[in-house]
C-alpha cells in the first residue's frame, strides 16, 4: 500500500509540473516536479536503497515538498495548484506512515 501511494504521488507531482508548465510557461515548475519525482522513484523501487532509508527518505522529500506547497499557498492565498497539491501532499504522507 504505502509504494502504491508513493507511486500515484509521483505521477500527479508530474502532471502538476506539466500543468504548471504548459499554463503559467514555468520551467522551473517541470524542472522541479521532474526532479523530485525521480527523487521518490528512487525511494519507490526496491533494490536502490535499503527500506528503511528508502521509507525516511521519501518522508523527508515529501516534508520538503510540504514546506514549499505550504509557502506557496501562504504567499499567493490562491487554493490552486499550491493549495490543492498541499493537500495531496498531507495525504499521502499520512496514508505511508499508517499502518493498516
Amino acid at each position: 500500500m504505502q509504494n502504491t501511494v508513493l507511486w500515484i504521488y509521483i505521477v500527479l507531482l508530474l502532471v502538476g509540473g506539466l500543468i504548471g508548465f504548459l499554463k503559467a510557461k514555468s520551467p522551473v515548475s517541470l524542472i522541479m516536479s521532474a526532479a523530485f519525482a525521480a527523487a521518490l522513484v528512487l525511494c519507490a523501487v526496491s533494490g536502490v536503497f535499503e527500506v528503511g532509508f528508502r521509507k525516511n527518505l521519501a518522508n523527508i522529500l515529501m516534508a520538503a515538498l510540504l514546506v514549499v506547497f505550504a509557502v506557496r499557498l501562504a504567499k499567493t492565498k490562491k487554493f490552486m495548484p499550491a493549495g490543492l497539491m498541499l493537500a495531496v501532499t498531507i495525504a499521502a504522507l499520512a496514508l505511508r506512515n499508517i499502518n493498516f
